[in-house]
Formats: C-alpha cells, sequence, structure tokens
C-alpha cells in the first residue's frame, strides 16, 4: 500500500498460503476466480446493503457459540482488503457474529474474532475467539504503549447519545461491526503492529482479562518507559516535511468535519423529505377512487410516489451506512495522528523513530485514497442509481396519461 512497490510481509509459516484455506470461504463449492485459490482481494468489495442478516439473540443461541457467518457480514463495502500486487499473506483476521449478552449488572456486545494464520508466533492455524468493545480499546491502548513510533488505527466511538441512537440497534451494531473488523483489518496489514505480542494475545487468548489482570506488568512499564522518550523527540530536529503534515492533517480534518456535518444534515432532511413522499403518495390513491376517468392515472403516480420513496430510503440507508462512518474514521485517525508538542533529547534514536513515522504516513496516504476513491465512486454510482430508479418511475405514468388524451 505504499507508494512503490510494496515491500512483502514477514511470513514465519512453514505453510504456502495456497495450501491454506481462505477465511472468507463457506462451506459452498465456490470456485475461485481463475481456478486459483490464492484469496483475491475483491472478495471484499462492495455488496449489497440490502442483505441485513444480523441477528441478537436475547435467548436461543448461547452467546458463546459460534454461528455460521453470513454473506453480508463478512463481505460488505467497509472491509478493506488491499490490493497486495501479488504479495503473500499469512494472517487473516475477520469479525462478525456479534451477540447480545444480558447480565445483572450491564447488557453489552460481543463479537467473533476468527483468525487464521500460516505464522510460527501462533500455536494453532485457526483461532476463534469472543471480544467486546473495551477488549478492542485495550488492544489499541496497548499497541500506543509498546509501539510509540507508529501510527496507531482509531476505533469507532465507544459513547452514543442516548435517546438518540440505540447501541443495541441492529444498524448500530452492525456499523460498529464493520469499524471494528477493519480497524483489526488496518494493523493486521501493518508490518509491524501484526507481529505485536499483545496483539496474538487479543487474537488467541480464551481468557483476555486474565491477562489484563497479569497485565504484563514488565513489558507495560517497559511500553510507559518508551512511549515517554518518544513523545520527548517526536518534534525536536524533525524535517519540515513533518511540519507540513501537520498542517495538512489540521486542514484535513477540518474538511472532513465540515463534509460530515453537512451530509448528515443532507441524510436529516432526506428522512424528513422521506416522510412526507410516503403521507404524499397515498393520497394520490384515495383520490382514484372518487374519479372514475382518472382512476388509472393517478394510481400511477401513487406508485411512482412509492417507488421514489423506497429509492430515496435505499439512498439514504447507503449514506447512513456506507458514507458516514468512513468520513468519522479518517476524522478519528486525523486527531489520533497529532504529535504531542513536548521535546527532550533523544538525537541517538531520532532518525529510526522518523522513519518509523514516515512510513506509517505513506501507508495511511495510499489508504486514505484507496478509501475514498472508493467511496466516491460508490455515492456517484448509488446517486445514479437513485435518480435512474426515479426517472423510470415517473416515466412509467406517461403512457396511462397518453392512452386517456387519446381516447378523447
Amino acid at each position: 500500500m505504499s507508494g512503490g512497490p510494496p515491500k512483502a510481509l514477514p511470513s514465519t509459516g512453514p505453510q504456502s498460503l495456497r495450501d491454506m484455506p481462505h477465511p472468507l470461504a463457506g462451506s459452498s463449492s465456490e470456485e475461485a476466480v481463475g481456478g486459483d485459490s490464492t484469496p483475491s482481494p475483491d472478495l471484499l468489495t462492495a455488496r449489497s446493503f440490502g442483505d441485513k442478516d444480523l441477528i441478537l439473540p436475547n435467548g436461543g443461541t448461547p452467546a458463546g457459540t459460534a454461528s455460521p457467518a453470513s454473506s453480508s457480514s463478512l463481505l460488505n463495502r467497509l472491509q478493506l482488503d488491499d490490493d497486495m500486487d501479488g504479495e503473500t499473506r499469512d494472517l487473516f483476521v475477520t469479525v462478525d457474529d456479534p451477540k447480545k449478552h444480558v447480565c445483572t449488572m450491564e447488557t453489552y456486545i460481543t463479537y467473533r474474532i476468527t483468525t487464521k494464520s500460516t505464522r510460527v508466533e501462533f500455536d494453532l492455524p485457526e483461532y476463534s475467539v469472543r471480544r467486546r468493545y473495551q477488549d478492542f480499546d485495550w488492544l489499541r491502548n496497548k499497541l500506543e504503549e509498546s509501539q510509540p513510533t507508529h501510527l496507531i488505527p482509531p476505533l469507532p466511538e465507544k459513547f452514543v447519545v442516548k435517546g438518540v441512537v440505540d447501541r443495541f440497534s441492529e444498524e448500530f451494531v452492525e456499523t460498529r461491526r464493520k469499524a471494528l473488523d477493519k480497524f483489526l483489518k488496518r494493523i493486521t496489514d501493518h508490518p509491524v503492529l501484526s507481529f505485536n505480542e499483545h496483539f496474538n494475545v487479543f487474537l488467541t487468548a480464551k481468557d483476555l482479562n486474565a491477562h489484563k489482570k497479569q497485565g504484563m506488568a514488565l513489558l507495560t512499564r517497559v511500553g510507559e518507559s518508551v512511549k515517554h522518550v518518544a513523545g520527548g523527540y517526536k518534534l525536536r530536529n524533525r524535517p519540515l516535511e513533518f511540519a507540513a503534515i501537520g498542517e495538512y492533517l489540521d486542514t484535513f480534518a477540518l474538511k472532513l468535519g465540515t463534509i460530515d456535518r453537512i451530509a448528515q444534515r443532507i441524510i436529516k432532511e432526506e428522512i424528513e423529505y422521506l416522510v412526507e413522499l410516503r403521507e404524499y403518495g397515498p393520497v394520490y390513491s384515495t383520490w382514484s377512487a372518487l374519479e372514475a376517468e382518472l382512476a388509472e392515472p393517478l394510481e400511477g403516480v401513487s406508485a411512482c410516489i412509492g417507488n421514489c420513496s423506497t429509492a430515496l430510503e435505499e439512498l439514504t440507508d447507503d449514506m447512513t451506512e456506507d458514507f458516514l462512518p468512513v468520513l468519522r474514521e479518517y476524522i478519528l485517525y486525523s486527531d489520533s495522528m497529532k504529535v504531542p508538542a513536548d521535546v527532550e533529547k533523544c538525537q541517538d534514536r531520532m532518525e529510526c523513530f522518523n522513519a518509523d513515522l514516515k512510513a506509517d504516513m505513506e501507508r495511511w496516504q495510499n489508504n486514505k485514497r484507496q478509501d475514498f476513491r472508493q467511496l466516491l465512486m460508490g455515492m456517484a454510482d448509488k446517486n445514479i442509481q437513485y435518480y435512474e430508479k426515479c426517472l423510470l418511475a415517473w416515466e412509467s405514468i406517461i403512457p396511462l396519461l397518453q392512452e386517456k388524451q387519446e381516447a378523447k
């Protein structure tokens, strides 16, 4: 994902990836494109948002029981699997199967984390564990402590406004699942973060709380020490390009924030317009009962407005589930990438730290270009589809009106 030919991720596993079943492959006998079993990045591109099969059982399937992942939960537009230009992958991670847990003291959601790898750092070729949001938060904090010179991907915001967003609704849980899946894929694609010991524990430990309590105290103390040192020299004698990066991030976050606010207003207005359309269409239908001569055209107008309403609802859902989350992720990314202003002497390691940050910035820029290219193309496509559906709906009633005119 860097500017030139990408460097291959270290592959420590003795098994070829071609001999390893793809983690997104279901039990069906779907043929790989071209007969090659190597997983294609195209598997993780756009799919219909109409496929909503998220189930949050309060009973029925036990929370700890793994259920088969649906195609819509594994293949969706927010999942990012970069085109590695033939690069061999040896680690795959997916987030799916959200479950609602109701306890005496709290109610929360867990997600199934499925890991498949040929790396020798993993004792088994496949793991399946369940994690809740605070576990992802723990992982990110540990990565920040132990890898202070690298850019750590952001998590989706934890808190929501009560009464405005239901954090246990299917829509919210699915949006968060996609964001958490992307968070882990960002780490999985990173040549350094993906080998982090805390990441390994997060993916494999059946009882993560035990590791949290043990805390790997020594590693934590070392991490805090390194973080203190790193924070000290991040701005000392930093090349001018890093100052330009800081200015760029400020402007970038400002622009995205403005787009986000306007997009939310547009969606709010579209939802209000949709309510009006749903009341508007039936009026023509009831009117047709009183007008024998105009009954058919009036029913046609009613059906036309109904079709436009459906098209608008689909467009609004796409904007809410696809467009806004990507904007929000990059706003959070911009905040997490700002460097501290304290200055200390650490000349011996500054060059190494600068190189790490520069490499991560290049990776981030390439991710950004790919994400926004896909996002804007998808938005254009969805708007074209919306207007085409509306055009087709209105054109369909013209023959009805012409027939009446000719009959006279």
